[in-house]
């Protein structure tokens, strides 16, 4: 598909689409998870394209069933979506079928590419300068966070937005094609890896206050665990936290159970 210009109506109905992606969790269910929102999203368009009610309507049914993504990529899918709808409305070569084929197609690479980068690297680095000021009394901290996770997503979207929209498909097709797509991949993970150990690491703290008694002397407890390995009761703790996310308990029953058994270890003197 060649790149498309912009006109007047074509911005307007860009910004639109922008601002109504913004809704993309509002809306979420588990039926048709981000059905809902990328049907708003295509609202505009199908109001620019579709002068007939009735066939507005269908395209509107039509893009209100099932779909699912990263948030930000989300926008880059609408974005081909609208230069798909354009083609089978001026030249008739895209049919219903392609449209809907097209967009299940690409819900699953977008939301690896949008995961491992976005939600394991960016927020992870993004968390990761923001906890470190915070610690220090830096409330600095939390809006380097919301600037650097936040407000890069919100340019993101727009970007991928118009870049799929000017490209059409052939955009996913030269990223594969090039083979960038599994080395960005690959390498956004490793980073978001280093980050998370880097964090548990840093922020992870389980002290121990544990004097055993032995004859005349005594035995901290937390010392022979260090000189063991630095930092080895929060790794054990960090991996048994996600054995138990991994079987189905709940994050919140972890945060009122580890709540407890501090309190409790507290009380005896190992806290």
């Amino acid at each position: 598909m060649a790149k498309l210009t912009y006109n007047d109506t074509e911005k307007k109905t860009l910004r639109k689409m922008w601002w109504n992606a913004g809704y993309v969790f509002a809306g979420f269910n588990m039926v048709k998870m981000e059905g809902n929102a990328f049907a708003l999203t295509m609202a505009p368009v199908l109001e620019e394209l579709y002068d007939n009610e009735e066939e507005r309507k269908q395209a509107l049914v039509r893009h209100n069933g099932f779909f699912n993504t990263h948030a930000v990529m989300f926008s880059l899918i609408a974005g081909i979506t609208y230069a798909l709808e354009k083609e089978k409305k001026t030249t008739g070569a895209v049919t219903d079928e392609v449209i809907e084929n097209i967009k299940a197609s690409l819900m699953g690479p977008t939301a690896g590419i949008g995961d491992a980068f976005f939600f394991n690297c960016l927020r992870v680095i993004a968390a990761g300068i923001g906890i470190g000021l915070c610690e220090q009394g830096n409330i600095l901290g939390t809006f380097l966070f919301i600037l650097i996770y936040g407000v890069s997503q919100l340019v993101g979207r727009w970007y991928l937005l118009r870049i799929g929209y000017s490209f059409g498909t052939s955009f996913i097709d030269s990223i594969f094609e090039s083979g960038l797509m599994e080395p960005l991949t690959k390498s956004a993970g490793i980073v978001g890896l280093t980050m998370v150990g880097a964090m548990v690491a840093t922020t992870v703290k389980v002290k121990l206050n544990w004097t055993i008694a032995v004859g005349q002397t005594s035995v901290v407890v937390l010392d022979i665990i260090e000189s063991i390995m630095p930092g080895l009761l929060s790794i054990v703790l960090v991996f048994v936290l996600v054995r138990l996310i991994k079987k189905g308990v709940k994050p919140i029953t972890l945060v009122f159970g580890i709540l407890a058994l501090t309190i409790l270890l507290a009380a005896v003197g190992v806290f």
